[in-house]
């Protein structure tokens, strides 16, 4: 809910020494070296732009004001709704089971074979849906990501686009 940047690291003490900074810059191989390589590398990284930290009061304001639990679970339900829809139509069986421990707001579909570039175009053009179609191990997957400000009509446009778009299944 807050601009990219405004996030913090945690990582656990034993597994600090598998990770590496994204942009090095004071601590790495540093001459004097702290306690911590990991704190080295990864607190100081040149000049910061503090506008994103900022931006974190607002977020967490907004959160509260409009009961982010509730959303949160109002999202998890669409996707739900997305995922049973789009299980029924592709007669896939999904990767997942229906459960919040294995998806919150987004979740990943199996598609039957197809040209994901070409589906993934044809759903933008022709029906205004926006969904990324990834290629893992052969085989293609639709990923939908649920907001706030996404509707059950959005899904349904989805699964509208997928069953014109999509090969027959047999």
């Amino acid at each position: 809910m807050s601009p990219k940047g405004a996030a913090f690291l945690y990582a656990r003490r034993e597994m600090q020494h598998l990770l590496e900074p994204l942009v090095v810059s004071w601590g790495w191989e540093s001459d004097q070296p702290g306690p911590s390589r990991f704190i080295d590398e990864q607190e100081y990284q040149g000049t910061r732009d503090i506008a994103a930290y900022l931006a974190v009061p607002a977020a967490i304001r907004f959160m509260q004001e409009h009961d982010w639990p509730q959303v949160q679970q109002t999202c998890h339900e669409l996707v739900r709704h997305a995922r049973q829809a789009v299980t029924a139509l592709t007669e896939l069986p999904p990767i997942t089971p229906d459960s919040p421990a294995w998806f919150a707001q987004m979740a990943a579909f199996p598609l039957p074979p197809c040209d994901g570039r070409v589906l993934q175009q044809r759903l933008y053009d022709e029906f205004a849906v926006e969904i990324p179609i990834t290629t893992w191990n052969g085989r293609q997957f639709a990923r939908i990501s649920v907001q706030a400000y996404n509707s059950p009509a959005d899904v349904d446009a989805l699964v509208a686009g997928l069953r014109a778009c999509l090969p027959p299944t047999e």
